[in-house]
């Protein structure tokens, strides 16, 4: 096994260890998101707390989206960014093997291509 390979393994037990461990031990604990925790801090400060608009999705449906659909649409849109940023970083990763064997062959032959266009 690689060192890489150990490190990687290393990374995801400690990741794993870091969502399990709170569940375990704060067993009767109540975890809340950042939305009602704020909603909670501004009704401290300012008393009645009334949003400045509506959900455009609860608006056309005529009442609120239940908790899994929202659950739903935030990961659809998590899945969709992750794949535009993954889709980029590897474009840039093989840009870069284009170049660097672009820049080897060209050394090898004398002369520079420009093929990158």
């Amino acid at each position: 096994m690689t060192k890489n390979a150990k490190t990687v393994i290393l990374l995801l037990v400690i990741a794993v260890l870091i969502a399990v461990i709170p569940l375990f031990a704060r067993k009767g604990a109540e975890f809340g998101g950042s939305d009602d925790a704020g909603s909670v801090m501004v009704e401290e400060i300012h008393g009645e707390y009334e949003p400045w608009f509506t959900p455009v999705l609860e608006t056309a449906l005529g009442g609120e989206l239940p908790g899994e659909v929202e659950s739903l649409i935030f990961c659809v849109q998590t899945g969709i960014g992750v794949g535009v940023i993954a889709f980029f970083m590897g474009r840039f990763v093989e840009r870069k093997k284009w170049m660097k064997k672009l820049g080897t062959d060209s050394e090898t032959d004398g002369e520079q291509t420009d093929d990158c266009d």
